[in-house]
């Protein structure tokens, strides 16, 4: 990786800073208000996930120096080695200092500042508090000493058990929760916060990420993957073992290492256990291990046979004319390579023709030849293609991006049956003809009207013929799970604020399939793109009431379901569902991005095969 990346704390550090400063970290309060108190770390930690003394003045609290942190959040690790006889308190602690610190690892100091709860994202992102110290004053005793012995992080010793309800009393919320480190992974993982840990040989179950950081799992057999991940199945499988990592030195001096998932971070990994915004509780690594690489492959589905139609959907990730001709070589490869150029291919975030300049640009021919040229040049064939232009800046994305949802089919193959008319503020609808339905807009959109949709992709509709029989394909791009609370949220269950969101988009969708198959029950309808939402959802729910879809991915084995890996946990976003008629079928979620260092998109494509 290039030195010049630089892990996401320094994009938070300025945050802390102007932080501090105004005031606004939880507990802060100025030395005048409260008189110094000697304490330990154990007793600034307490037995909860907030301390007992946050806001107060704390002063000659002595440990040694566990980890330094000279970017991002600066600051310092240090561990009080005498420890009390709770293990539900910590014996470790972060000092925030702002600047680069001028202690060294193992150095005896002692301590004085303000003890307070950082809320790393801010309290409205529903995230645990880091308890520190800041403002400090350090006053070094000797160096040189050896470092208290870390807590040895494993399978043993981490629960199986997720997670306490949260009080009802309190919102929902663990924070007024005595620990139960025996009990509970997410208690057993606060109880060390700020500690000395270490981690053995461990798998890789999220592939190194442009911030420089990993996830790997303490523990092998839980939910995984064949090909080396750990499957999120419900909401009740978080996968407890799950850990983030990242290095304590600068990538100037040391590139941090690429890995896939399913490859080894082998040997010894120590360091202070922190806790942050973008993942939660991460070692940050003082001694990092060395990735045994297990030669991961992008997988290759097979090709559709003699009358079968291969229907595929694909987010090719805010693609434009201005990315680099590598990105639409690649993705075009793996159409051609790994899809075996299916039939019909609907893409999510196809960008207008200038990308992300706001200029009122809502055409995206240019972006879409760009595209199936690449595809031509692969070998693949030439597609020809359907899409209706978005109003500018209506449908969500990256400003002035204006992405929406294309059709690509190859005419050699399939049909499409153009009926005039569709824009980006007309209703398709459905008539029937001579006892089989039909669209009144094909390309069209689905009730663009809905507020459902507001700021967000309305649904694209098709009418395709192949081999004499009408297929129905609707693509889609569902919102986002943006405010969402994360899994170590203090809020246990988190709250998923943007289900509301997808649930009524699946009840617009469902309604419209319904529609289809009031005209004809034996119509082959496709419901497929990026739902963004879990097959065991209540948004896949809403999408098969009735029984007017089935999600397809559900006909692959548990532990091959999924398109996207998301700290560490290989999960479902994007399917195809079918319409009864559509029984026989042959389904492949087609492994080429998510778990990989080296990504054209962040989402595995997946495709479906059957005969109409």
């Amino acid at each position: 990786m290039p030195s010049s990346v630089v892990p996401r704390t320094t994009a938070i550090s300025a945050v802390i800073a102007a932080a501090l400063a105004a005031g606004l970290l939880a507990g802060t309060a100025d030395a005048s208000e409260a008189l110094a108190t000697p304490a330990r770390i154990h007793d600034i930690q307490g037995t909860t996930r907030t301390s007992p003394l946050v806001g107060q003045q704390v002063t000659e609290v002595p440990g040694i120096v566990t980890g330094v942190r000279t970017y991002g959040s600066k600051g310092f690790w240090f561990q009080d080695p005498q420890a009390d006889a709770d293990p539900a308190t910590s014996e470790g602690i972060f000092v925030y200092t702002g600047s680069a610190p001028t202690v060294a690892v193992g150095d005896q100091v002692l301590v004085a500042g303000t003890v307070g709860e950082y809320v790393p994202g801010g309290t409205s992102s529903g995230n645990q508090s880091l308890t520190q110290i800041a403002k400090p004053t350090v006053t070094v005793v000797s160096s040189g000493n050896e470092l208290p012995a870390p807590v040895t992080v494993s399978a043993r010793s981490v629960p199986s058990a997720y997670t306490p309800d949260g009080d009802p009393a309190a919102g929902g919320s663990i924070n007024g929760l005595t620990l139960q480190p025996r009990a509970y992974a997410l208690d057993y993982y606060e109880s060390l916060e700020g500690s000395n840990i270490r981690i053995g040989s461990s798998r890789i179950v999220g592939a190194t990420d442009p911030y420089a950081e990993l996830w790997v799992t303490v523990k092998p057999f839980e939910n995984p993957s064949p090909r080396g991940g750990s499957i999120y199945g419900s909401y009740t499988a978080q996968n407890t073992g799950r850990l983030q990592i990242q290095s304590l030195t600068p990538l100037a001096q040391q590139p941090f290492p690429k890995a896939n998932a399913g490859d080894v971070l082998a040997g010894t990994t120590e360091g202070p256990l922190d806790f942050n915004q973008f993942g939660g509780y991460t070692l940050t690594a003082r001694t990092l291990g060395t990735v045994r690489d297990r030669g991961l492959e992008r997988e290759q589905t097979r090709p559709q046979r003699k009358g079968e139609l291969a229907v595929a959907t694909y987010n090719v990730e805010n693609l434009d004319p201005s990315d680099p001709q590598e990105k639409f070589d690649a993705l075009a490869k793996a159409v051609v390579e790994n899809l075996a150029s299916p039939d019909i291919l609907a893409l999510e975030e196809i960008q207008d023709n200038n990308g992300a300049k706001n200029d009122g640009t809502v055409t995206a021919d240019q972006t879409v030849k760009k595209f199936t040229d690449a595809i031509v040049a692969a070998g693949g064939p030439a597609y020809e293609w359907r899409s209706v232009d978005p109003q500018n800046n209506k449908d969500g994305g990256e400003p002035g991006g204006n992405i929406r949802q294309v059709f690509l089919f190859n005419p050699e193959r399939v049909s499409f049956t153009d009926r005039a008319g569709g824009d980006a503020t007309a209703a398709t609808g459905v008539v029937a003809e001579r006892g089989k339905a039909a669209l009144t807009l094909s390309p069209g959109r689905i009730d663009p009207a809905n507020t459902a949709w507001d700021n967000s992709r309305k649904p694209l509709a098709g009418e395709f013929t192949f081999h004499g029989r009408t297929v129905f394909v609707i693509a889609n791009h569902f919102g986002s799970k943006g405010g969402d609370e994360s899994l170590v949220s203090h809020h246990q269950p988190p709250n998923r604020s943007s289900e509301g969101k997808r649930l009524l988009q699946a009840q617009a969708v469902n309604t419209f399939v319904k529609d289809i198959l009031k005209a004809d029950r034996r119509a082959d309808v496709l419901v497929l793109g990026d739902i963004n939402d879990f097959e065991f959802s209540a948004t896949t729910e809403a999408l098969t009431d009735g029984g007017a879809l089935y999600p397809a991915i559900k006909s692959l084995p548990r532990w091959e379901r999924y398109s996207y890996v998301y700290q560490g946990n290989s999960q479902v976003l994007d399917q195809i569902l079918t319409s009864p008629s559509i029984c026989d079928f042959s389904y492949d979620s087609v492994h080429v991005n998510a778990e990989f260092a080296d990504q054209n998109s962040d989402h595995d494509p997946q495709v479906l095969r059957f005969r109409p």
